[in-house]
């Protein structure tokens, strides 16, 4: 990305055992480039506390490294697993904390919404994902593991959401 940096987005797919994350930059013509993607792993059977900590120190010093502007965020999706929708709720607790404390913006986005800014699709499936993120991204291949691949997607679902109201508001400002 030769231009200017406008905007750099840090995307969070949130767990406690593991947690994808995906920074992602925007110049001022609109390309994207991948700064950055990996996992926070936490080690089962360390008590809660500490495992919600290291994941918390973890962001900071991710927030540290590349300044983002925001930080994305999925949203919380109770299915039937009750514990792992606790232990996810954790895990975004100490990410929503990690951008405050920096003073980020937060933007918050539910699996559909991801999907549907990605893919043009709320129902993609994790492949239609990869590829789109692949190419959005202009890639030799997606990344991985999958909770990274999600961070990632995060990351340019809410840097083309921010995109798309900067748009709006200047056509309504005409």
């Amino acid at each position: 990305m030769s231009q200017t940096v406008e905007s750099i987005a840090l995307g969070i797919d949130p767990g406690t055992a593991t947690t994808g994350y995906g920074v992602v930059a925007q110049s001022g013509a609109g390309d994207f480039a991948l700064l950055a993607y990996g996992v926070i792993r936490t080690e089962a059977g360390v008590p809660m506390h500490l495992r919600l900590r290291e994941l918390f120190e973890d962001l900071q010093a991710l927030i540290r490294e590349f300044s983002p502007d925001s930080m994305a965020v999925e949203k919380l999706f109770f299915g039937k697993n009750v514990t792992n929708a606790i232990s996810v709720g954790q895990a975004r607790g100490a990410a929503l904390l990690a951008a405050a404390l920096q003073g980020l913006v937060v933007a918050e986005y539910t699996p559909a919404e991801v999907k549907q800014s990605i893919a043009g699709y709320g129902n993609a499936d994790k492949r239609q994902m990869q590829e789109m993120v692949q190419r959005l991204l202009d890639l030799p291949e997606y990344p991985r593991p999958d909770d990274a691949a999600d961070g990632v997607a995060i990351a340019l679902c809410h840097l083309q959401t921010e995109q798309y109201h900067r748009l709006v508001e200047g056509a309504s400002r005409e």
